[in-house]
């Protein structure tokens, strides 16, 4: 028996990893196959395209790599890019921070924009530096959708149409790990040239494909780039598409299944429907801090976001006791706060195949550790906020009506 079991269900409300829904679980539970055999490369082929569809692009090209959403990032950049190139990148969080972190040691001239962690990308500096930049010498802008250590969710439509204000032709970057099929985000209508996210978020997954989405004028630049690249080389994986088998090296069979059955399970909610859902998560759980009488650390409503909640503690609390109680007495994973808000922020995350009731669950366990650490809130008011709001505010589920 694992040494960490513990009777029923845990109850999983970090960012990511998720839940993983039993038919996705049920679909991976299968022997490897030949991915060259004919039937892995028909399942691929439909799956290229059905991908898309959660980045909402007709025109764009779609790469499912056997890696997680780091290795995402790097292929985003080093195919798009040359060494010395500059970019723009928004730091607001740990993982801006760590994308920045990535793009400095693959040689790019970096212009950090940073903001106080708890606020989103300052928009003026980038329409500022655009201005300033008539010669064209900034090559991509970079930004993460949404940061997943502050709750922050960063408007994606403005970003585009500063761009399109000044004429300004750089490449337009975005991390969509905790955003992509859980938020609302439209990869074509945005001009976005690379979207990315990975497995482990909003579909459902577990860890191991990092997926990306590239606009016809990201391939263009994929011609000239210099950076060094193989195993993330998009080069490598067009070929493969040309010849009808799809693979430079060996997919993951059981993953590829799953992500074929995730797939089925959110077009058959339908998208819009998803993203629906997690605005309820998202509004629910907010209510239920308000009323702990607890701040979020997004510092403006127009940042909040649906798909995790990253909650303020007094600072007689350490919000890492919190994390770490809710795990040992209720079999409850709450995300850590990370780096600069580190013992000051606790994590709820509400995205993936996730519903009203478990969420519920979550909530009231949060108010029995709060209790635990000597916070005192009044047990089920957080959860009554978010059950009112819920009643009012839930739908009959889609496939049963």
């Amino acid at each position: 028996m694992d040494y960490v079991y513990g009777p029923g269900r845990n109850h999983l409300f970090v960012p990511g990893p998720v839940n993983i829904p039993e038919p996705v679980l049920r679909a991976m539970n299968r022997n490897n196959e030949d991915y060259r055999s004919p039937a892995v490369p028909a399942m691929t082929k439909i799956l290229l395209e059905d991908v898309k569809k959660i980045f909402k692009t007709t025109t764009g090209t779609s790469f499912m790599i056997p890696t997680t959403g780091t290795g995402a990032w790097e292929s985003a950049l080093t195919n798009t890019l040359s060494p010395g190139d500059r970019i723009v990148s928004f730091l607001i969080g740990q993982f801006s921070l760590l994308w920045i972190d990535q793009q400095q040691r693959l040689n790019f001239k970096v212009d950090v924009v940073e903001s106080e962690w708890g606020q989103g990308a300052n928009l003026d500096i980038l329409a500022s530096k655009l201005a300033e930049d008539t010669a064209h010498t900034i090559k991509a802008i970079c930004i993460v959708h949404n940061e997943t250590a502050t709750g922050v969710t960063n408007n994606l439509a403005q970003v585009r149409r500063i761009l399109d204000e000044y004429r300004h032709p750089a490449l337009f970057l975005v991390d969509g790990v905790s955003s992509i099929c859980a938020l609302d985000f439209r990869m074509d209508e945005w001009g976005v040239d690379v979207a990315l996210t990975g497995s482990q978020k909003a579909l459902s997954l577990p860890t191991g494909i990092g997926i990306v989405c590239a606009s016809p004028k990201a391939l263009e630049a994929s011609k000239t780039a210099k950076s060094v690249r193989v195993f993330f080389d998009w080069n490598d994986y067009l070929k493969f598409y040309k010849l009808g088998t799809y693979w430079p090296y060996t997919p993951s069979i059981q993953l590829l299944y799953g992500l074929r059955t995730a797939l089925d399970l959110i077009f058959e909610e339908g998208l819009d429907n998803v993203i629906a859902r997690h605005s309820r998560l998202g509004k629910a759980t907010r209510l239920a801090v308000e009323a702990w009488g607890l701040k979020n650390c997004t510092q403006s409503e127009e940042w909040f976001s649906d798909t995790v909640t990253a909650v303020l503690v007094p600072p007689y609390i350490d919000s890492t006791e919190i994390v770490r109680r809710a795990w040992k007495r209720y079999n409850l994973s709450l995300g850590l706060g990370l780096n600069k808000i580190a013992g000051k922020v606790f994590r709820i995350g509400h995205l993936g195949n996730l519903n009203e009731l478990q969420l519920l669950g979550c909530l009231a366990g949060v108010e029995m550790v709060l209790r635990d650490v000597g916070y005192p809130v009044k047990l089920g008011s957080g959860v009554a906020a978010a059950s009112a709001y819920f009643q009012n505010n839930t739908p009959l589920i889609p496939s049963r009506i």
